[in-house]
Parts: C-alpha cells; structure tokens; sequence
C-alpha cells in the first residue's frame, strides 16, 4: 500500500492545517475536507481572514472517516461516533479503542439486520405460492 506508506511519513498530529494542506497529505481534494467540516465531522477555527485552520486531530479524523465510509457507514453515523472523540485534541489510544468499540458495534448490528433480512427473504421464497 504505497498510499498507506506515504502517509506514514508525516507528522499525523500537525495543527494548524489549512483544507489544502490537510487534502494533500490525505490524498484527498480540498473540497472534501471542506465538506467533511461543513458536516461537522472535522473541527476548527477561523483565521481573522475567515481561513479554515484544522485542528491537530484532523489528520486521524479524516483517516477514520475514510475507513468507516469504506465499510459502508453514512456521515451521519460517522459524525456521530466522532462526538466521542475529545474535540480539537490528539485523540489517545483509549480515545480510539473506544470509539472502535462503538463503531463495531454499530456494524455488527447492521450485519445481524442483513442476516435477518436474508432469512425473511429465503422464507418467503420457499413459502408456498398461493393461487386464487
């Protein structure tokens, strides 16, 4: 994972960061990262110019949205399991631990709903066809 590689090579923990800084060292268009802050799911403060500044989570904020949308959760969803997350500080490992908790919870519930639904599915299809 060259991507993975690179990214390994920068101060995750950077405050300050423009969306233009923060979208190059994510991979990512500054346009995202405005609209991931436009959805609440990235703090930060504005500069007396009315620039953005992220805070120094942003970095692992935005890897974290990346994986959780990747396994099909929505920005709200997301959004919601990042208000555990201290705001504006470099989250701790039990910070994380908790927050992954509660994000395996919520797709372990989804799983159990895809589950059910599969079994309603295979029961009405081997029900038999009434005709009238």
């Amino acid at each position: 994972m060259a991507g993975s590689a690179a990214r390994d090579e920068f101060d995750w923990h950077v405050d300050g960061l423009t969306a233009g800084g923060v979208a190059q060292r994510m991979r990512i268009t500054a346009s995202a990262v405005r609209y991931y802050a436009d959805q609440g799911l990235l703090p930060h403060d504005r500069t007396p110019s009315n620039q953005r500044r992220f805070h120094a989570d942003v970095l692992c904020r935005v890897a974290m949205i990346q994986v959780a949308q990747r396994v099909g959760l929505s920005l709200a969803e997301i959004r919601d399991a990042l208000t555990a997350l201290p705001p504006g500080q470099v989250p701790t490992a039990e910070d994380w631990q908790q927050l992954s908790a509660r994000l395996k919870r919520t797709l372990h519930g989804r799983i159990d709903e895809m589950f059910n639904l599969l079994d309603d599915l295979a029961n009405d299809l081997a029900a038999p066809v009434l005709h009238t």
